[in-house]
């Protein structure tokens, strides 16, 4: 048993997406969250630049005694996995890239045409592709970075014809020219658009690696017996930027849990220093 809460961290919003599916699987499990939205987006950002990031974030993750890091951002997850593993050896540390490809790679095959979009440094690590076809060298995979949707998404432009536009922009083609049936959405911004691309694309298999990645935390809590039982921590999401925007989009994103997601919202600057309490 282990009743230290789960660590998850993202550039803004988008990884609260993996919590809701988390707090159904696991209500136990406690969370404490991070959402870099001062300094989002990270998609379009130097490679060294969000390296430095999220080696803070994680430091600040380690500092509140969590006994797992999830990275709750594919961008961190494509360019950081490796070097934060390094700095934080005796804490086991979760990309959120790996468990959907070795999903995708094992539940698909070579007559299935698989997209993945992305931000535009997702998409030019080729990670998501790498990591398929290292199990799964069959598959046919296509990637297209989609830069415009997590601005939108954290201004709260989702159930509208902007955002639809949008989607059909950078979607369109991409499906059609190379007759997709399968897209990952590897941005956990993207969860909050799902709705809209089954509407606009409804042949298509969504997968969701916010979702994905609850199945590969239980079994790692399982292997190292850490489950937490009666645990007297409390769900705490820091924003570094607590935003009205970012409130609301808990609001959205917490919808159906609104009795299981007893949370305290904190602004963290980038001091470290605890500034304003939210709700």
């Amino acid at each position: 048993m282990d009743n230290r809460p789960i660590g998850f961290f993202d550039s803004g919003l988008g990884g609260l997406t993996c919590i809701p599916p988390l707090m159904k699987r696991l209500p136990e499990e406690k969370i404490i969250y991070f959402g870099d939205t001062a300094r989002t987006p990270y998609g379009s950002k130097a490679i060294s630049t969000i390296k430095g990031f999220s080696m803070e974030i994680a430091d600040f993750l380690v500092k509140c005694n969590v006994k797992m890091i999830v990275i709750a951002c594919n961008t961190v997850s494509a360019t950081c996995v490796g070097e934060l593993r390094k700095k934080f050896p005796d804490i086991p540390i979760l990309g959120i890239i790996e468990p959907a490809a070795r999903q995708v790679a094992s539940e698909c095959d070579a007559d299935n045409q698989v997209g993945i979009i992305g931000t535009k440094v997702t998409i030019a690590s080729h990670a998501y592709k790498d990591m398929i076809h290292e199990i799964n060298d069959t598959l046919n995979i296509n990637e297209n970075a989609c830069p415009a949707f997590v601005p939108l998404i954290e201004e709260g432009i989702i159930e509208n014809d902007i955002m639809d536009l949008t989607i059909k922009y950078y979607m369109d083609e991409f499906v059609k020219n190379n007759h997709l049936d399968t897209v990952i959405l590897g941005c956990t911004h993207y969860p909050l658009i799902k709705k809209n691309i089954e509407r606009l694309y409804p042949q298509l298999n969504i997968i969701n690696p916010s979702s994905i990645i609850v199945n590969r935390i239980e079994e790692i809590l399982k292997d190292g017996d850490m489950f937490a039982k009666d645990s007297e921590c409390q769900n705490v999401f820091y924003a570094s930027d607590l935003s009205e925007n970012f409130l609301n989009m808990i609001d959205h994103i917490f919808a159906e849990e609104a009795d299981d997601a007893k949370v305290k919202f904190l602004n963290f600057d980038l001091e470290n220093e605890f500034v304003k309490q939210g709700k």
